[in-house]
């Protein structure tokens, strides 16, 4: 794995079966621990997770039938780089699903569901001025998560979820750009108020303004950052 190989993997990692591998190593590939386009070898993880190679292979398999990482005979295995051409068409289907849940979520709120939404709003503020990029990143993801719940569709966050692997890695991309995290904030308040005021409309037009928002930062992600993108 190269000359980052000691640091990456200096310290101790969960031991056990190839699921445990897999789950930890797609949680490093998603939050950009091991970075797109990092190398990946079998013997090296097979060290650092207590387990034979069979078991690594197996997760390596996983996360390459789900685009994370790249198996080349002869080659190597990496992380796979994060696929421009698919962010626009994993953006419209998130927005698809959201823009569905933030209506019934409108439709549907009691006064204690708009208090959960009201307090996932509350975490995301405070992380941000904790200046914690993935503490934010996960408080994002519990107000939208929230939001299904709420519409009594929690499975379409599920659907959410296996669409937007890539566009996770390159969202927390996004974070540490001047004045990202407060558009954030406040573009998910505008979210809360249709919610609140029981305005499917207006809630589902600024999901709708939010999720752009990804689009529109594509290209600046990708000069920033070159070799993390194919």
């Amino acid at each position: 794995m190269g000359a980052e190989a000691p640091q990456l993997w200096r310290a101790n990692r969960p031991k056990g079966s190839s699921e445990t591998v897999y789950a930890d190593l797609k949680a490093r590939i998603l939050t950009l621990d091991i970075v797109p386009g990092g190398s990946l070898s079998e013997p090296e993880l097979s060290l650092a997770y207590g387990v034979s190679r069979t078991p690594v292979r197996e997760a390596l398999i996983r996360l390459a039938d789900e685009g994370l990482v790249d198996i080349v005979p002869k080659s190597g295995t990496s992380v796979a780089r994060i696929p421009l051409g698919l962010l626009p068409e994993a953006i419209v289907v998130r927005k698809a699903l959201e823009e569905a849940t933030v209506r019934a979520a409108a439709e549907r709120a009691t006064g204690s569901a708009v208090l959960q939404l009201e307090a996932a709003q509350a975490r995301l503020t405070e992380v941000a001025e904790q200046g914690d990029f993935e503490a934010f990143h996960l408080a994002d993801e519990a107000f939208h998560a929230t939001i299904a719940a709420v519409a009594g569709y929690p499975g379409i966050w599920t659907l959410v979820e296996r669409a937007k692997m890539h566009i996770d890695r390159y969202r927390r991309l996004t974070l540490p750009q001047e004045g990202r995290l407060r558009k954030v904030i406040v573009e998910h308040a505008a979210v809360l108020d249709g919610i609140r005021r029981r305005d499917p409309d207006a809630a589902s037009a600024a999901m709708r303004d939010h999720l752009a928002g990804l689009e529109i930062s594509i290209d600046q992600v990708r000069d920033a950052n070159p070799d993390f993108f194919q």
